[in-house]
């Protein structure tokens, strides 16, 4: 019989929602423990079937020790009234006060709030016990020798795995980081802290010369997958699309995954304690992942690398000279949709091109990256006649899967009708102050020669200077 125990848990905040139903709390433990001491959150169904809740809390200053269900049915004047629980409880790492934030949880698909508490965790205390309980569940009860526990080997492992060995650069590659559990396995585990532990693994595995596209798993969930001819259930932590921006090889190294182990007592009783907690550390193995140069190109630097298509959409058939019309240049497919670069599309004498409104759509499903970009035009037309688009508008790209580059080119044709504007082409401007007084200024011939009084004036003067000069020389 399968003992493998492991619940859904939630990576990321839940969205944000409102409204409590009547039969669903949640409640919270006291204000004060001691060191020694657990602390609780149960979520009570009243008068119905717990049939489905969200992962508790992390706790800074908590630990998760395990999870529990509980139910009662009482009858009362012939009523008879029921409720279930779930119980979480958790163990203080120091003493102090843990403040436990306010948290919502999903509960029969109904969203419940709590407000949280501060706790203080004090001195340990001495705990009172059940005499008559006691009694029953000391080893040597009934001449029971003390209780022994047993280490069960886990049938689980750790991996990290992509589904490509080798690639180009700018093909993408899915990574994933997931823990398997055979259907064999007898050993009871549990999550230990895992939010914390894969925002620490995530840091260590990112390469840095990659593009990512994180598929955001919020929920761990198990997949029953096939390795080998063994039955495993997969649990998914960490998923991704990497994109080589160089050819540097990516490595990603082992990294650890820390799991709740519990030992089992190898001879079970009804009073006494018959599991044991434990902690058992997983590593994934290292893996590298070879990038290739591109083939030679005069734009190997600047294609995409994927598997794309083309849809086209304008929103006219015949044009008029001198207006505006739109054109949707939409790039679909397989690849990284966010590195797609625009069309090229140059003005000249018979269209004026202006920049493109961008829109894109990426969805991320099982291993592959999709989606569309768009680059909508408003084009202009300057003379009439008939024109293919395909002249103006091509993108070039690399398909990976054929190992050649392939041409992306407009197949709408447009007639154009109107008149030319050819010769309106120079546009009206300001020239200035300048050009202004061209119309006001007198345009009548007029003698550039100086008049001979302004010579004879300027003879003298300077015959008088000289003459000045030649005084103080020789005076002096």
């Amino acid at each position: 019989m399968r003992r493998f125990f492991l619940t859904s848990v939630v990576l990321l905040t839940l969205p944000a929602l409102t409204g409590r139903a009547q039969n669903i709390q949640i409640t919270l433990g006291p204000d004060e423990i001691g060191e020694n001491q657990t602390w609780t959150i149960t979520v009570t169904v009243q008068n119905d079937r717990l049939k489905n809740f969200d992962n508790f809390p992390e706790i800074a200053g908590f630990r998760k020790r395990g999870q529990s269900t509980s139910s009662q049915t009482n009858i009362v004047n012939g009523q008879v009234s029921s409720s279930q629980s779930v119980i979480m409880t958790y163990a203080p790492l120091k003493q102090g006060v843990v403040v436990v934030p306010p948290f919502k949880m999903t509960v029969n698909d109904q969203v419940l709030s709590s407000p949280g508490k501060r706790v203080k965790v004090g001195p340990p205390v001495q705990q009172q016990r059940d005499p008559f309980r006691s009694f029953f569940e000391r080893d040597d009860f009934m001449g029971n020798p003390p209780t022994e526990f047993i280490d069960i080997k886990e049938d689980a492992f750790f991996a990290l795995t992509t589904n490509k060995d080798e690639v180009y650069v700018g093909e993408g590659f899915n990574t994933t980081l997931a823990f398997y559990v055979a259907e064999s396995n007898q050993a009871p585990l549990y999550w230990y802290q895992i939010s914390k532990q894969v925002s620490e693994i995530v840091k260590k595995i990112k390469p840095q010369n990659c593009w990512e596209e994180n598929f955001s798993i919020e929920n761990i969930e198990g997949t029953r997958v096939e390795l080998n001819g063994k039955g495993y259930t997969q649990y998914k932590i960490y998923q991704a699309t990497y994109f080589p921006l160089n050819t540097e090889p990516i490595h990603f190294p082992s990294v650890p995954l820390e799991m709740i182990k519990y030992k089992v007592a190898k001879n079970p009783s009804f009073f006494g304690q018959n599991r044991q907690e434990d902690f058992k550390t997983f590593y994934s193995k290292p893996k590298t992942v070879i990038v290739k140069e591109l083939p030679p190109h005069p734009l190997r630097d600047l294609v995409a690398v994927g598997d794309y298509h083309l849809d086209e959409k304008i929103n006219a058939g015949n044009l008029q000279t001198g207006k505006s019309v739109s054109y949707e240049f939409n790039i679909y497919g397989e690849g990284n949709i966010s590195g797609i670069n625009k069309p090229a599309a140059e003005s000249n004498s018979y269209f004026d091109f202006y920049e493109p409104n961008v829109r894109q759509t990426i969805s991320r499903n099982g291993s592959r990256i999709t989606g569309s970009k768009s680059f909508t035009y408003f084009i202009i037309p300057k003379e009439p006649g008939n024109y293919n688009l395909g002249d103006y508008f091509r993108w070039v790209f690399f398909n990976p899967a054929k190992k050649s580059y392939d041409t992306l080119i407009a197949q709408t044709t447009v007639q154009v009708e109107g008149e030319s504007l050819k010769n309106e082409a120079i546009e009206s401007v300001d020239g200035g102050s300048f050009y202004d007084k061209i119309n006001t200024a007198d345009n009548s011939l007029k003698n550039a020669a100086e008049p001979d009084w302004i010579r004879w004036v300027l003879n003298a003067f300077i015959l008088v200077i000289m003459a000045g000069s030649a005084y103080l020389v020789l005076r002096k």
